[in-house]
Order: C-alpha cells, then structure tokens, then sequence
C-alpha cells in the first residue's frame, strides 16, 4: 500500500520554505506597533470636528493644526489621511484638506440606523435596570438640565451622550453596544447644532424615558425612544434647510 501523498515532501524544512515563498518579501515585514502620538493627534482632531470647534467646510492646514496642537507636521498629515478615508474629511486635489460636509442622506441614514439600535436598547434597559442604575439615570438627567438652563452647549452635547451611553449598558448586549459605539461620534457630530433649540423636549422625553425604565416598562421604554430619536432626526434636517435659508 502506498503512502499518502503531502503536500510539502521532504518534511517541516520543505513546507517552512515553501510558507516563505507563498508569503515572498512580506514575510520579513514587522508588524507595526501603534503610535501613541500618531493616535492622539488623530483623537484630537475628531474631537475638534465633532464639537464643530472645526467647522463643516472649513480648510484644514497642516502647519496651523501642528502649531494648535503642538506637534510636529508628520502626525497631523498622517491623522488628516486617515479621518479622510473614514469620512470626516476631504481631501481635494491642488486645494488641500477639509472637514468633511455631511450630506442630508447621509445624516438620515445614520440617524434613522441609531434610532432602531437605540430603541432596542431602552426595551433591554427597563428589562434590566435596579433602583441604582435608576439612580445614576436620574443624575445624568440633573447633570443636563443644568446644562440646558445655563446654555453650555458642550455640557448638553456631552451629558446626552453620556445618558444614552448609560442606556446601552444597561441593555447587558455587548453586540448591540459595540454597534451603538461606532456611530456615537458622528451622532455626537450631527447633534451639536441643534443642542439648544431641541434642548428643552429632548429633555423632557429623557425624564419619560427614564420614568419607563425604572418601571420597567420594556414597551413604554421602546415607544419613547423611537420617538425621541426620531424628533432629534427631524430637527436635524429642520436646522439644516434653516441654515440653507437664511
């Protein structure tokens, strides 16, 4: 009886140098560790988008954001590179960077994609939440009406998030909150502008919201959400024909 055909003859020196050869050149490449520097230029950049301290539209020059930020040109070249592929900026031709301008498509289709992630979310929440989760709900609800009636938008941007972010998890779904977390920024992003005029409802269906959650009302929960991020949705493209208008 024959033996059964390999397919590396000759044995583990035979099959190490045919694994060099399929892999040729790249298998003397090292993985490339990360650049702490390189990647805290990139964050601060979202950041500075985000809070529309950089605003839609708006020329991003290499020399002025190195000087801003106090580093040298390279990171802020690299950074501008990468936020242009994940679409936070353009990049044109002869004229240089720009912060990227969202079209009104593409703000419905990730806000319309946040709305039924979080709804989900809010059934989960008042499935699982205990009086002290209820607690820090109430606290993250203070810490933005506060905000609301001293107008700092900054706090009100980031007192939302930080509500909503609660919300997630307490879903207990770590799928559901990986998914939420990839579209937090840009909601972030798109919510900015509109803070202050949708400031007062959208706080006032947070209280709804978190009176459903700490009844455990999965239904109520779901319904509330669906509508709040839906209203936040149409003030969004509400403000941006306003804009147009004037």
């Amino acid at each position: 009886m024959s033996e059964p055909a390999t397919p590396f003859p000759g044995g583990a020196v035979n099959r190490r140098r045919a694994t060099r050869g399929t892999l040729g050149d790249s298998a003397a490449r090292k993985v490339e560790r990360p650049a702490p520097l390189r990647q805290a230029v990139y964050e601060a950049l979202i950041e500075l988008i985000v809070n529309r301290t950089l605003q839609p539209g708006q020329h991003l020059v290499e020399i002025e954001l190195a000087e801003y930020l106090g580093v040298s040109r390279q990171p802020v070249r690299e950074a501008l590179q990468r936020l242009q592929t994940e679409g936070w900026v353009d990049l044109r031709p002869a004229q240089g960077a720009f912060v990227h301008t969202p079209t009104e498509e593409e703000a419905d289709q990730l806000l319309s994609v946040r709305s039924v992630l979080e709804t989900h979310s809010a059934k989960l929440a008042a499935e699982n939440a205990n009086p002290s989760d209820v607690l820090v709900l109430e606290h993250l609800q203070l810490e933005g009406v506060d905000a609301l009636e001293n107008l700092d938008v900054d706090r009100m941007v980031a007192a939302n998030a930080a509500l909503h972010a609660f919300i997630t998890k307490l879903s207990g779904n770590a799928v559901l909150a990986e998914l939420i977390g990839l579209v937090d920024r840009r909601v972030r992003w798109y919510y900015t502008p509109i803070a202050r005029p949708r400031g007062e409802d959208a706080w006032a269906e947070h209280d709804q919201l978190i009176q459903a959650i700490a009844a455990g009302d999965a239904e109520q929960a779901s319904r509330i959400m669906t509508a709040h991020t839906e209203r936040t949705r149409l003030a969004y493209h509400e403000e941006r024909q306003a804009q147009a208008n004037s």
